[in-house]
């Protein structure tokens, strides 16, 4: 028994609980007992039924911001970039919601498939496609291949025994100055074609000659975790532009434009994201004059968010296994996950937030370093994080906004099997993924 149910009397001396909107599901509170619920379900009890390390996933939340994106864009096509997370009950959900699916492996088509998902709504990406998914696609009847290379074509005109639509990448050369690893849009890297490069001009004249190759629009992608708008704007003129080019030198009308996804949310309090309805505005400001210069009629957009439909929906939680108090130095809190399951911190240097789940402190607060089980120095899951003093050995830690590119990003490292998901809603828990175990590891293992 807690001391606040000995006497109930001490809750109304006490601070208001708070839990930062900006970073956790909308459904997330602090119940009677002082503990965390999420979906009306204390997040405690999911660690002590399914155990941890696991993923927690409101299913509601992101049905909310697939209506938050469909909403905001009513006439553009909203495509869920899957690779943020991928699993058969959210390709199920965003569907239901009417969004299409973005995919790029074979694996995450057949989780789309395998969910239910038109495979006219189905659009394919990829660097490197191999031709084993060009073809699995092809037969699959994707509703359009984006083509990244010119060997693509070559592969795809001997493999489409139908009309297939397509999609050109080109990199409009706009620097969202973000991490290396997420620029997309610049000239210098992987993925597409240069605007306005002789590469892009032979690619569109390749498509053109390919009688079983249909091109229907333009497709590009700035990078990842941007929150001005601003960048958008100037792709949607950029990208436009071309567009009336190719209209005039080969006397065809492209009549979509997919400007990818890569919008911010925020991780921990205070972090900046992209507002749906300035990028909205801006979007349509900027095809209204960038059309009138050109001349041009108005393609129909798409837009590929991932991160920013999952992302806030997910939460991850530990089990505390020891704390240490270094004479001099930090205090670190080591749990029972770590960068097996998120191993972002590690790769992009990106920054959590940690809230203890199993009750509500009142006390000393301390400030702690979240590390990770696993034996690699850089294992860290949060840095800075504000946990009670008196914080002990098996209770839970939850940290937010883990829903896109944790479980994605996964691995079994040190031959630690990869957490559960599971969602809630309603109350009611239940489980989407089940624990990787280490008989799941040696069936692969043929010794």
């Amino acid at each position: 028994m807690t001391l606040l149910e000995i006497c109930p009397s001490l809750r109304a001396g006490m601070s208001s609980p708070r839990l930062d909107s900006g970073v956790w599901p909308c459904d997330t509170h602090y119940d009677d007992l002082g503990r965390v619920t999420l979906g009306g379900v204390a997040l405690s009890d999911v660690a002590d039924q399914y155990g941890t390390p696991t993923y927690v996933l409101d299913e509601s939340e992101v049905r909310r911001r697939c209506r938050a994106y469909r909403k905001h864009f009513p006439d553009a096509e909203i495509i869920y970039a899957a690779k943020a997370l991928m699993i058969r009950s959210v390709a199920a959900w965003v569907a239901e919601e009417g969004l299409s699916v973005d995919v790029c492996s074979a694996g995450e088509l057949t989780i789309a498939l395998a969910a239910g998902v038109d495979p006219r709504r189905i659009v394919l990406h990829g660097s490197g496609k191999p031709f084993a998914e060009l073809e699995a696609a092809v037969a699959a009847g994707v509703g359009r291949i984006v083509v990244d290379s010119l060997t693509e074509i070559t592969l795809l005109a001997a493999l489409a025994t139908r009309p297939q639509q397509v999609l050109l990448r080109l990199s409009p050369d706009i620097d969202v100055h973000g991490h290396p690893a997420v620029r997309t849009g610049v000239t210098d890297q992987k993925f597409g074609f240069p605007l306005g490069s002789a590469q892009a001009t032979e690619a569109v004249e390749r498509i053109l000659r390919q009688p079983m190759l249909h091109l229907v629009g333009l497709h590009c992608h700035l990078g990842s975790q941007i929150h001005d708008a601003d960048f958008y704007g100037e792709a949607v003129r950029r990208m436009i532009a071309e567009m009336a080019r190719i209209r005039r030198e080969h006397g065809i009308r492209l009549p979509q434009l997919d400007l990818g996804g890569g919008h911010a949310v925020a991780y921990r309090g205070g972090d900046p994201e992209m507002s749906l309805p300035v990028l909205a505005d801006i979007v349509e400001d900027a095809l209204d004059a960038a059309c009138s210069l050109h001349h041009f009629p108005r393609p129909r957009i798409a837009v590929e968010p991932g991160r920013a439909i999952v992302a806030r929906a997910g939460v991850t939680l530990y089990r505390v296994m020891t704390v240490k108090h270094v004479q001099g130095g930090h205090t670190y809190v080591i749990v029972d996950g770590g960068m097996n399951d998120n191993p972002r911190v590690a790769l992009y240097g990106a920054r959590y937030d940690a809230v203890l789940v199993n009750r509500h402190p009142t006390g000393a607060r301390m400030t702690a370093t979240v590390a990770g089980r696993y034996c690699e120095a850089g294992d860290i899951l949060a840095h800075d994080v504000i946990l009670p003093a008196d914080l002990r050995p098996g209770e839970v830690l939850a940290v937010p906004c883990t829903g896109a590119y944790h479980h994605s990003l996964a691995s079994s490292y040190n031959g630690v099997g990869r957490p559960p998901i599971v969602a809630v809603t309603e109350g009611r828990s239940r489980p989407l993924i089940r624990r990787e175990t280490p008989a799941d590891l040696l069936a692969r293992d043929l010794g």
